[in-house]
């Protein structure tokens, strides 16, 4: 079984990444699969380059840092994302990368996911409190599931980390002192590996992970038509 975890933070000491292991660890413990092999990459060690549509040309040199991506996605049976919010969104080098996933992710029409139904999991860390992820940044960046979803993978849930600042002003780690979300996101990292196991042996995602991408498909049907 396969599961690679893409890290987005760009700093040293990272709160999202800090998470990323913490998950990590728990989904090492999730799964009773003798042969599970977890590949984390750090999206600031790869050089990847900028979308241009010419890479969703099929002799378009990818480069090798994002062949390797695409391989290790390609062979996975679930994967992890995590990254800090700036701004309001995501770090512009994931942006980057799942605009380039559409090289692979996406049939040569550009219109059907090609991830074949594959588990995924967001942990996202952010400054603000709790009910600022809720009533605002979970809006401003909805583009990731709703993305990966359209590229036809399995959104299976989310954790957000707030107030992941020293003080106002001051960035740096804090969630390594939180043992309570280091134990919450742990038992999210196991119960998801229990999810992507389910996907390794049967092909498909839980049953109301399912239905959710089905919803989302018969709302895009109901969008091209009106279009």
């Amino acid at each position: 079984m396969n599961i690679v975890v893409l890290s987005a933070s760009t700093n040293e000491s990272s709160n999202s990444d800090y998470l990323a292991d913490r998950f990590i660890e728990g989904m090492q413990n999730g799964t009773s699969v003798s042969d599970v092999q977890m590949s984390k990459l750090r999206l600031k060690d790869l050089s990847i380059n900028h979308f241009h549509v010419s890479y969703y040309e099929p002799q378009a040199d990818q480069g090798e840092d994002f062949r390797r991506v695409q391989s290790l996605m390609e062979a996975a049976h679930g994967f992890v994302i995590a990254t800090p919010v700036w701004n309001f969104s995501v770090p512009a080098h994931l942006k980057n990368l799942i605009d380039r996933m559409g090289s692979f992710a996406l049939n040569e029409t550009r219109s059907l996911g090609t991830l074949k139904g594959k588990p995924f999991y967001l942990i996202f860390t952010g400054g603000v409190p709790m009910p600022g992820w809720t009533v605002l940044q979970r809006k401003t960046t909805s583009h990731l599931p709703e993305s990966l979803q359209y590229f036809g993978a399995s959104f299976i849930g989310q954790h957000f980390e707030p107030k992941c600042m020293k003080r106002r002003g001051v960035f740096g780690l804090v969630v390594d002192q939180r043992p309570d979300s280091i134990a919450l996101v742990r038992r999210k990292g196991f119960n998801f590996a229990k999810v992507v196991a389910e996907y390794e042996r049967t092909g498909k995602a839980p049953l109301r992970y399912r239905t959710r991408a089905k919803v989302m498909k018969w709302g895009e049907k109901i969008l091209k038509k009106i279009a």
